[in-house]
């Protein structure tokens, strides 16, 4: 059985990408079009589906992941290095309120749900999100 991990990394974020578009699933925002995804960012995102892209990206890293993930841990995964003027290179995560809605979308559709690990708590992919990123790569090995 051919899973998500078997197949390229990058094709795989995009057709889960187009599935989650063309199925309606994830829905950007309306201030989506003019935000920067972080703060150590100089301009907002040159693709048009980049809120597809980057939910798609957060549930190839629960897939991979398969602990508990929130807001926080997202936010360091998806941060980058800020530029400063004098003082070289310092880390910046990303912004909070993106990966936060896309989470609450994914929530909504099925695709994850929230657990409790002993003190902690995150969010998890579903079966319906397991299936739909294992159909989406055996999809991609078909053809």
């Amino acid at each position: 059985m051919i899973r998500g991990y078997d197949v390229n990394q990058i094709e795989l974020v995009n057709r889960l990408a187009e599935k989650l578009e063309s199925e309606k699933l994830v829905t950007p925002l309306e201030w989506s079009k003019f935000v920067k995804t972080g703060s150590s960012k100089d301009r907002v995102p040159s693709q048009n589906n980049w809120w597809y892209l980057r939910a798609a990206s957060i549930m190839r890293r629960m897939y991979v992941n398969k602990k508990p993930i929130g807001v926080n841990r997202l936010r360091t995964i998806y941060g980058d290095k800020k530029k400063n003027r004098y003082s070289g290179h310092h880390f910046s995560p990303a912004g909070g309120a993106i990966i936060r809605h896309i989470l609450q979308q994914l929530e909504q559709s099925g695709l994850i749900k929230k657990v409790k690990l002993q003190a902690h708590f995150g969010r998890t992919l579903t079966p319906k999100g397991i299936s739909l990123t294992d159909s989406t790569a055996m999809e991609m090995m078909k053809k």
